[in-house]
């Protein structure tokens, strides 16, 4: 059986791996305009990948191990990571309302650059878009906090100790 070194190396590695996906994902949509279908789906498989990056080995190596570490920087460690996962499910609920706004109005296959955004979506699509930046920024900064946390982790655990 592979040892648990080799694992964590492996989970360090993937985890290191999304923060690029994550910032050219981000860099992607925030520069390019107008926000098209293949724009949007482009962006998105930078994010995705980032997140399938982070999340499998949270779901199938650090979650399970959890109850038998749960103490001191591993507790830490899995709060923030919560709260990572917690803003982001916040600000999808804005990307959700946002979504629907612009494919209603073809938005992005058929740009208007006279169509504002707080137009179409109502008196709630500020609210939406405020919930996005929210949950996106909160994500990341909770994201980058548990990542330095768990490199910590590691460093302790397989560097320093093992």
């Amino acid at each position: 059986m592979v040892s648990d070194g080799v694992v964590a190396s492996v989970v360090l590695v993937s985890v290191s791996l999304s923060f690029p996906c994550f910032v050219y994902g981000a860099y992607y949509i925030i520069e390019t305009e107008p926000v098209t279908w293949d724009v949007l789906l482009h962006h998105l498989k930078f994010v995705v990948t980032g997140l399938v990056l982070t999340t499998v080995p949270m779901l199938f190596w650090m979650a399970p191990r959890l109850p038998e570490q749960l103490g001191g920087l591993s507790a830490v460690h899995a709060y923030l990571g919560l709260q990572a996962y917690a803003l982001l499910l916040f600000g999808g609920t804005g990307i959700v309302r946002i979504f629907r706004a612009k494919r209603e109005h073809d938005l992005y296959n058929d740009y208007d650059e006279d169509l504002l955004l707080d137009e179409i979506g109502g008196d709630q699509m500020s609210h939406w878009r405020s919930r996005l930046r929210i949950g996106v920024f909160g994500y990341v900064v909770f994201w980058m906090l548990a990542y330095v946390v768990g490199v910590s982790r590691y460093v302790l655990r397989y560097v320093v100790g093992g």
